[in-house]
């Protein structure tokens, strides 16, 4: 590049300061050095960059643009050093995230805010998937961080939340016309909404005994299947709570098996060998699960 960082840096001063005199004093410079910088750039480029109105100097059309990209450049510069500080203290460009379908968004969302505001620069893909999907994206190495139900053999996965289910179905469906609890039995005259597994081993999980069932491919396509009265569910409590309580759902009625858990675990896909960021992001995580869970328990 003909015109280094510092040529540029004392234009700005220039134009920000309102004078050779202010911009020299800004930058702890020499005035006739703020002077040789902006004329070297005249001179490389062949432009003129102010011209004399009375006795102030204002820039002229092709100044205007050159000083809005220069100062582009300068903070892409900063940016750039910026960067460099945070990866060499641990920081990593990427860090891929995937995370079981049940798992609450709001709690991923308040860890990945608090995250951006330690390591605003590294990148994040977070991605959702369901049952052997979650596994295989740890034994392919497809994510660094991993917040799944099944920990495949070789990986070590710590506790991090329980997730309760309960069977419910829309107001008007006909489970709900009966005067007395209901059993399983009477299930299974009746369309199961499920969840299909996004991997290719195609697991099961949970009651299937409906001799009719549905698969969707998504947590968010069960609930709107359901709330539509195409069949009952078993749905996670967290993301139907407030349709139970607007009377969107109904919990069924059953004598055993309305609700049940799912134990989810943290997963650090490279073991003991894992970036100082994705520890990071780890340890936010637990830290906004536990405060939630604090919540959760002062309401009861």
């Amino acid at each position: 590049m003909n015109i280094t960082l510092e040529q540029w840096q004392a234009l700005i001063a220039v134009v920000d300061q309102g004078g050779y005199a202010q911009g020299a004093e800004a930058l702890r410079k020499s005035q006739s050095t703020l002077s040789y910088a902006i004329q070297k750039i005249e001179d490389q480029l062949g432009v003129t960059l102010f011209r004399m109105e009375g006795r102030k100097a204002k820039l002229t059309d092709t100044g205007e643009v050159l000083v809005r990209h220069a100062r582009d450049l300068l903070n892409r510069a900063s940016l750039t050093e910026e960067l460099a500080v945070q990866y060499g203290e641990g920081a990593e460009p990427l860090i891929r995230l995937q995370v079981e379908a049940i798992f609450p968004e709001s709690i991923i969302f308040e860890a990945l805010k608090r995250f951006a505001e330690v390591q605003p620069q590294t990148r994040i893909e977070l991605r959702q998937s369901v049952l052997s999907g979650t596994e295989e994206a740890i034994l392919e190495r497809r994510a660094d961080l991993v917040i799944g139900g099944r920990v495949p053999p070789g990986y070590a996965g710590e506790q991090l939340t329980s997730i309760d289910f309960i069977a419910v179905a829309s107001p008007e469906h006909e489970l709900l016309a009966a005067s007395e609890k209901l059993g399983l039995e009477d299930l299974r005259q009746y369309r199961q909404i499920i969840v299909k597994d996004s991997g290719q081993r195609n697991l099961d999980d949970g009651w299937l005994g409906a001799y009719q069932r549905w698969g969707v491919d998504s947590i968010e396509l069960s609930i709107k299947a359901v709330t539509e009265g195409l069949g009952f569910a078993w749905l996670p409590e967290l993301k139907v709570r407030e349709l139970i309580n607007s009377n969107r759902l109904v919990e069924l009625p059953l004598i055993e098996g309305a609700r049940r858990s799912a134990q989810l675990h943290l997963i650090l896909t490279n073991g003991e060998y894992t970036s100082a960021g994705v520890n990071e992001l780890g340890s936010i995580i637990k830290k906004v699960v536990s405060e939630q869970c604090q919540q959760r328990y002062a309401s009861l």
